[in-house]
């Protein structure tokens, strides 16, 4: 299982002045069992005689690999090629990891068949999705029974989802830490009291040497160092303005035991007390406090059994910014799966109630990292790889009120990227700024960044079309990929949205007694827009079964068939239709007084059917329209005028009674 807090063992001292080594590959192997996975490549490079970026790894000791015959030469060079992917991947150098996978893949004995799963996520990783999708899918093929399958799976959807997130990046700025604050070693887990930021580093202290004896083909022995570790974790501060060069990095001034490393520092909000990780080798990770009194901090001191315990891991505390509050991580029995989220109530003399966990809307069967809750906008943010996201630990969103909880939102890139992101703190009050962890850009270890949310605004005007005054009362529905919001417009008529992506979205617009309108906007519109599309827009009112003309609606003479300027004037029932799924509508035709009245119902009954059936072949389902014919039953203006005591024909009036008319029946 990953380990977050306990970044690398990386060993370069103690080999300057030792004697030459033959049997790289046994010293490979030392290093390999004790963890120091750095240390570990690099002597299996040497046994497998692989020199600069050279991806052809040959067998140990000089031997050919296609004429070897001997099979223990064989088995140690596939040995030292899957170890050499193995310490790779776990060191995090995802690069190399991918090119010794791939070779990898190709050996038939089965205790290597996991090394497609692991070039896969090597793919994943280095961000060839689809190239990862294919190696998922042989495994998946190859190794139908094997528990990976279940990873592999999420992981195939990982990748698709990362491929459509990365189409439409969201507004948010990710800019590394300088290098004052982002030393050697890993650096993260960072949070801002005042105008100081504690951070955890596992930058080079001097520890010193265990020693391991190996033996040589000749015979002879010579030491190893297996456990040179200069990279211990401890809680550094820095003052000040951080892009400055000269700015201050000091060790946090609290007396450990020798031998304890120390990461994930959170104040309560005065400040004055500090909960942190604490772990030595081979031990539990337990979460420890500290008070400070002036300018001094106590002694650290175990937090308690309703959180710590020899038997499970705590770790990676928040404080809330009212105090009420501890949340952590841990692997604790009655959880989920491996590592879940955890909170305790803090009592107002400081002692903690008993953990309660998250819940199954939270946790997962793998593990839920770094929880970030704040208690004005109620969202929480935390770390998981136990959900579909980029790969690796992805930042996921939920809003709650730590019993009940929406469910948790991928952040998206370039939030989140195709490694570990994990332990976000807010430098603002409602979480738009804060810091990240990730190794996004390093090959080993975990780095501080910047994060600054931005948002891109849809607002306007909404009125009605006939007096042109605001619209209230009406609900304006913002729809895309992800899902909707929904408002309702005051008395201004205003509607406003705030997306955090430009991917394209639907605006539905809607009220009773009034046609529904829909407005589609596209990717390429919304990125020529900076941080604002602002458009008025009004709504038609209507009343049930009461019919409303259509203007220039006309037929050839003495016929049923419909002009073409007519049919231009038909399609401005489509987009009603369509933005009104529900509503059906009856179309009726009407004649002037000229012929039988028998004639006119007729001629007026097949008028009305050509605008359904012109309606139907523009996409509109038969079943929302009728028509129907009123012959010359229904004038709205006179056929004919008296002029001097004289019936006259009235043209102008004709005219208007030769109308297409169109109601709504069904809202």
């Amino acid at each position: 299982m990953k380990k977050i807090l306990l970044i690398l063992l990386v060993a370069f001292g103690g080999f300057a002045n030792a004697q030459y080594v033959v049997n790289y590959k046994k010293v490979a192997d030392t290093y390999f069992e004790n963890k120091d996975y750095y240390a570990a490549s690099t002597f299996y490079k040497k046994a497998l005689k692989i020199t600069g970026d050279s991806t052809q790894a040959l067998l140990p000791y000089g031997g050919d690999r296609r004429s070897a015959t001997d099979t223990k030469a064989i088995e140690d060079y596939e040995g030292s090629v899957y170890n050499l992917a193995e310490s790779s991947r776990l060191y995090r150098e995802f690069n190399e990891a991918e090119k010794y996978y791939g070779l990898a893949i190709s050996f038939t004995n089965t205790r290597f068949r996991k090394a497609l799963f692991y070039y896969g996520q090597s793919l994943r990783a280095n961000k060839k999705f689809d190239l990862a999708i294919d190696a998922f899918q042989q495994f998946i093929q190859k190794n139908s029974g094997d528990p990976l399958v279940k990873d592999a799976q999420r992981e195939i959807e990982s990748c698709k989802f990362a491929v459509e997130e990365m189409r439409f990046p969201r507004m948010v700025q990710v800019k590394k830490v300088p290098a004052n604050v982002n030393g050697l070693g890993s650096n993260y887990a960072a949070v801002k009291v005042n105008n100081e930021l504690y951070f955890t580093s596992s930058r080079p202290v001097f520890v010193g040497s265990k020693k391991d004896m190996v033996k040589t083909d000749a015979g002879t022995e010579v030491q190893v160092a297996t456990k040179t570790n200069p990279f211990l974790n401890n809680i550094y501060s820095a003052k000040g303005d951080l892009t400055s060069g000269e700015v201050a990095v000091k060790k946090l001034d609290i007396n450990f035991p020798k031998g304890t490393e120390v990461a994930a520092p959170a104040f309560t909000p005065d400040g004055n007390t500090v909960y942190f990780t604490v772990w030595k080798d081979k031990e539990k990770y337990a979460i420890y406090s500290s008070k400070k009194a002036g300018d001094k901090w106590s002694d650290p001191q175990p937090v308690g059994l309703q959180v710590n315990s020899k038997d499970f891991n705590s770790s990676q505390p928040f404080i809330t910014s009212d105090g009420k509050f501890l949340l952590f991580s841990s692997d604790r029995t009655g959880g989920y799966g491996k590592f879940d989220l955890w909170y305790c109530a803090i009592r107002s003399d400081g002692s903690l109630g008993q953990a309660v966990n998250f819940g199954a809307s939270i946790n997962t069967e793998n593990d839920e990292r770094a929880p970030y809750y704040n208690t004005l906008t109620k969202k929480l943010l935390f770390s998981t790889d136990g959900r579909t996201g980029f790969g690796g630990l992805d930042f996921f969103e939920s809003e709650g009120d730590l019993v009940n909880w929406t469910t948790p939102k991928n952040l998206g890139y370039p939030f989140n990227s195709s490694k570990d992101d994990v332990y976000f703190t807010a430098t603002d009050e409602r979480g738009t700024k804060g810091y990240i962890s990730s190794d996004r850009e390093s090959s080993c270890c975990l780095e501080i960044f910047e994060v600054k949310k931005e948002y891109f605004s849809i607002a306007g005007l909404l009125t009605d079309c006939k007096t042109k005054l605001p619209l209230a009362g009406a609900s304006v529905t913002l729809s895309n990929a992800e899902g909707s919001q929904k408002v309702t417009t005051g008395n201004d008529g205003i509607y406003r949205f705030k997306i955090d992506s430009k991917r394209p979205i639907k605006l539905l617009f809607a009220k009773d007694n009034y046609f529904a309108v829909t407005k589609n906007y596209p990717y390429e519109e919304l990125a020529k827009a900076d941080t604002l599309i602002y458009k008025d827009y009004c709504l038609s009112p209507f009343k049930l079964g009461i019919p409303i003309a259509l203007d220039n609606v006309y037929y050839e003479f003495n016929s049923a068939e419909l002009t073409e300027p007519s049919k231009k004037v038909l399609d401005f029932l489509i987009p009603i239709m369509e933005d009104n799924p529900e509503m059906e509508i009856e179309l009726g035709s009407h004649t002037d007084n000229i012929g039988t009245d028998e004639y006119n119902l007729d001629l007026s009954n097949r008028r009305a059917k050509s605008c359904t059936d012109y309606l139907e072949s523009k996409g509109i389902a038969a079943a929302r329209m009728t028509s129907k014919g009123y012959g010359e039953s229904m004038p709205i203006a006179p056929n004919e005028i008296i002029v001097k005591r004289k019936k006259k024909d009235n043209p102008e009036g004709r005219a208007k009674n030769r109308r297409t008319e169109f109601k709504v029946t069904k809202k």
